[in-house]
């Protein structure tokens, strides 16, 4: 499913996103993806903020998998790991999760992955002058300093960066894809989120398809995925034990 098809989906703004996007161009520096290439090649785990955030936090810390695994944090889940003690390496946003904790987390020296839509121009234009160590995304083709790596929503866009740059293994924590919206989301349109997972959901499940890397999912409920398989702490661990 390309942006065209979405946008005639959830009607968007296309206008806003094209205004959206050369605004945090003009705010941001030329990216260096060199550090972002240089950690995200090995294990990812990658939290969305769905409602088995919190219970996949806890089997992964029990378990100590965090610490094999670059974790990259979708808007809202930043929260919650920052909650936790733990400081993913990325996190993708576009800032309408907690922004207190993603400047937090960008000054803990994070890579923060950030999303120009026509819905955020404001917080762009108050939040990212913050910011440090920034990488601009765009739903539209890619220009200036701006990249598409893929994907829609935070959680699926973190998914389709670590296909990019050629992760080892995915897993998909906090992903539950349901009618139950998390805690941990932020602000959002009640009738529009649905619609924008299940989107997120596609997208992700088309990934799967072409993916060179393996993707699994240890969210605790939540949808099935086609394509990508469910696994527990105890296979995950055996697996990336596989791969070490």
């Amino acid at each position: 499913m390309d942006y065209i098809e979405i946008a005639r989906r959830l009607r968007l703004d296309t206008e806003g996103d094209e205004k959206a996007a050369k605004l945090l161009d003009n705010l941001i520096e030329e990216p260096d993806l060199k550090p972002l290439e240089s950690i995200i090649d090995r294990c990812i785990i990658v939290f969305g903020a769905g409602p088995s955030l919190i219970q996949d936090i806890d089997k992964i810390i029990s378990d100590k998998l965090h610490t094999g695994f670059v974790l990259i944090a979708a808007d809202g889940a930043v929260k919650a790991l920052l909650e936790h003690n733990m400081l993913p390496q990325i996190q993708v946003t576009d800032l309408d999760g907690d922004i207190k904790a993603i400047i937090e987390a960008n000054r803990r020296g994070v890579i923060t992955v950030v999303h120009a839509h026509a819905d955020n121009m404001e917080k762009i234009r108050e939040f990212v002058p913050e910011l440090r160590n920034v990488i601009g995304t765009t739903q539209l083709k890619p220009f200036g300093r701006l990249h598409n790596f893929g994907g829609f929503t935070d959680g699926d866009r973190a998914v389709y960066l670590a296909e990019h740059f050629k992760s080892g293994l995915i897993v998909l924590a906090g992903m539950d894809f349901g009618s139950e919206i998390g805690e941990y989301s932020g602000s959002y349109d009640r009738e529009l989120k649905p619609r924008k997972l299940r989107i997120g959901k596609t997208l992700l499940e088309e990934l799967a398809e072409r993916s060179h890397a393996g993707i699994v999912n240890l969210t605790d409920k939540g949808e099935q995925l086609r394509g990508i398989p469910g696994i527990t702490v105890k296979q995950l661990r055996t697996l990336s034990a596989q791969m070490s």
